[in-house]
């Protein structure tokens, strides 16, 4: 019986032994002392994954980590991608990790109003895509934040922007007020693009989208300046004051010289200028000016219109402008 219970107590040792090795060893702190980027490839296997953790310093042994993974990682498969290894992770939270697909999210923001032209000098100026792209058609970009992965190709980030700016534009034309000046989702995405370079300030945005569609309902002139500049820049800032020959040219998007909408979007609009264009504020104002302060004041005739643009040259005279 002694002999028995001294074999007992051996083996409980041997036991707790072995569940301290596992505990260290699998759920214990890995070796990395710093925070590590590994890339599992595309199709890769979970030895070859386990050989590119070994060489980047985020676990101790690949054949250790395999043996672990196959008794107790569940067998669920791993992810490809770029992932952050932070220091000190566990082998078993490095599975995990891959397991869950929790990649390491890099992102590119496209701001509103930005024109197509520069949302691709942002996409070919991220070093860590690739391929090649033409610039988007103006309009088909929906202004966010996009994670995108290392080497994932700049035609498949676009193919996301226009994917939600097409899902964004079906979904907000179906809340459209009746009796608005716009006919078309299209027509909603070049008005839109105008409001978005108008005005700055989110609380003006649908007074400024009614001035416009008032003044397409009466057959007036848009007279709205970022269309005028839109053929020489592509939406670029130009750094100048417009030209007379600039208002007087004949394109199709000088709305000094036509009646109606530019032949196209002047910029990618964001959501609040499309919601504003569908939805725009009750009122009569055919007329806005700036005010100073970054916003506009609005009027309903003429008279008072003149008004205010004489104030406004006051103030820009007291302030040296001008």
């Amino acid at each position: 019986m002694r002999k028995l219970g001294c074999f007992g107590l051996i083996v409980a040792a041997l036991l707790g032994l072995s569940a301290l090795y596992v505990l260290r060893t699998w759920g214990g702190a890995g070796p990395a002392t710093q925070n590590l980027t590994v890339t599992i490839k595309t199709g890769a296997s979970l030895t070859s994954a386990a050989a590119d953790l070994e060489k980047a310093g985020a676990i101790r042994s690949a054949k250790t980590f395999l043996t672990f993974a196959k008794l107790l990682g569940g067998g669920a498969p791993i992810q490809s991608g770029e992932y952050r290894v932070p220091a000190g992770m566990s082998g078993a939270d490095v599975l995990k990790m891959l397991q869950g697909g929790k990649t390491l999210q890099r992102f590119v923001m496209i701001p509103e109003g930005m024109p197509s032209i520069m949302v691709h000098e942002r996409l070919m100026a991220e070093k860590l895509l690739t391929g090649t792209i033409a610039v988007p058609a103006e309009g088909s970009i929906l202004p966010d934040s996009y994670s995108f992965e290392r080497g994932e190709t700049r035609a498949s980030v676009v193919k996301r922007m226009q994917a939600a700016m097409t899902k964004t534009m079906a979904a907000l034309w179906e809340t459209r007020k009746a009796g608005i000046a716009v006919a078309s989702p299209r027509e909603a995405m070049i008005l839109a693009s105008i409001v978005e370079k108008e005005t700055g300030v989110p609380g003006e945005r649908r007074t400024v989208a009614a001035v416009y569609g008032n003044r397409l309902k009466r057959g007036m002139k848009l007279q709205a300046d970022p269309t005028v500049i839109y053929p020489t820049s592509k939406g670029k800032p130009i750094g100048r004051r417009i030209l007379r020959s600039e208002l007087q040219a004949m394109n199709g998007y000088n709305t000094y010289a036509m009646v109606g909408l530019p032949a196209g979007p002047i910029a990618n609009p964001g959501r609040a200028s499309i919601a504003a264009v569908l939805d725009p504020a009750e009122s009569n104002a055919l007329y806005f000016v700036a005010d100073g302060s970054g916003g506009h004041v609005f009027a309903d005739t003429l008279e008072q219109h003149n008004a205010n643009v004489q104030k406004w040259y006051a103030l820009r005279k007291s302030r040296g402008e001008m």
